[in-house]
């Protein structure tokens, strides 16, 4: 890490999961997981309730870097009611988005270089009237970006991943698909990898839709119709691409490594690989924000929240991502 690290903004995401969990343990390890300085936003008490290390409370991130030494930096964003571990509530839901908004609200100022999202429980954010898919989407509207010109990227240390489609039945896949929307997932892709990796000429995998990527139309023709005029409309345009690739073909370890990321066509086709390979350090990163946002690719985890079971690996990757990411930035432009 640089000798003077960016600081961040971590939301602790629903105070019942294991957020708060993996954030402390991930500061209890800074040292030993390379951690740049950090500020927490969310409720004490939910890290109180599962861990007994020193908390710093702080009115402004600025008082977060000296802070972080002596105890885990918290921007304080008191639930209506407390917590308890693995019993999600509507007054949880309501914290963990005050506390996403917060967040956000900090990189976007500029007072944190960018922002790490704990994990979420979309379903109890929709029973209080939450109306985005995710949090993606979400950081998206605050940013005034329009959710088709941003990506999920799911990185690990060997595989990057990008759906073109994400939280949909799978029956609905084929209807949403578009030639337009495969050219925008993959030109914000593509940027990406030059502006957040530093990779100056990318290589980008496009995977097919069907099996086989659809056996030249016996197999459906998505790839004809769809896939393969936007993969000819990025080459015109300069771009490395390839594909459409049958996606049972594209992730073993030779077929990785002629790519920088692979565009899937749908959730489980991009986050399948992703979670095989590297579960306990994914990261997920919105491509074609103005400021930078990245969360651990796994979920609330209610089950096993409160018992110490919370592995920080996946928490500290997309800490230590975010850093990487915003000290090219600053460095580049």
């Amino acid at each position: 890490m640089s000798p003077h690290p960016p600081l961040l903004a971590v939301s602790l995401g629903d105070p019942a999961g294991i957020g708060p969990e993996v954030v402390a343990k991930a500061w209890d390890s800074r040292r030993a997981l390379d951690l740049p300085p950090f500020v927490a936003v969310g409720d004490p008490r939910s890290l109180s309730e599962v861990w007994d290390g020193p908390l710093a409370i702080v009115s402004d991130p600025g008082e977060a870097r000296a802070a972080f030494d002596h105890g885990l930096p918290l921007l304080a964003v008191p639930a209506a009611s407390a917590s308890s571990p693995g019993q999600p509530s509507n007054a949880g839901a309501h914290c963990s988005l005050d506390s996403l908004e917060l967040a956000v609200g900090l990189a976007r100022s500029g007072s944190c270089a960018g922002v790490i999202t704990g994990p979420v429980a979309k379903h109890q954010l929709y029973s209080i009237g939450f109306s985005h898919p995710g949090q993606t989407e979400f950081v998206a509207e605050r940013c005034g970006v329009s959710p088709s010109n941003v990506a999920m990227m799911l990185a690990g240390p060997t595989l990057r991943t990008v759906p073109v489609t994400t939280h949909l039945p799978l029956r609905d896949v084929a209807a949403v698909l578009t030639t337009g929307l495969i050219e925008a997932r993959g030109r914000v892709t593509l940027r990406g990898l030059q502006r957040s990796f530093g990779i100056a000429n990318p290589r980008l995998a496009v995977a097919g839709f069907n099996p086989h990527a659809g056996e030249n139309g016996a197999l459906g023709r998505e790839e004809i119709e769809l896939i393969e005029p936007a993969i000819a409309t990025l080459r015109a345009e300069g771009w490395d691409v390839t594909g459409p690739h049958p996606a049972d073909t594209m992730f073993h370890g030779s077929a990785r490594a002629r790519y920088d990321a692979a565009l899937c066509m749908y959730h489980d086709q991009a986050l399948i690989p992703l979670k095989a390979l590297h579960f306990e350090e994914g990261v997920n990163l919105t491509l074609g924000l103005p400021i930078i946002r990245t969360a651990p690719d796994h979920g609330t985890a209610f089950d096993i929240a409160g018992q110490d079971r919370a592995d920080p690996r996946a928490m500290a990757a997309a800490i230590r991502m975010a850093a990487t990411c915003a000290i090219y930035r600053l460095a580049h432009g």
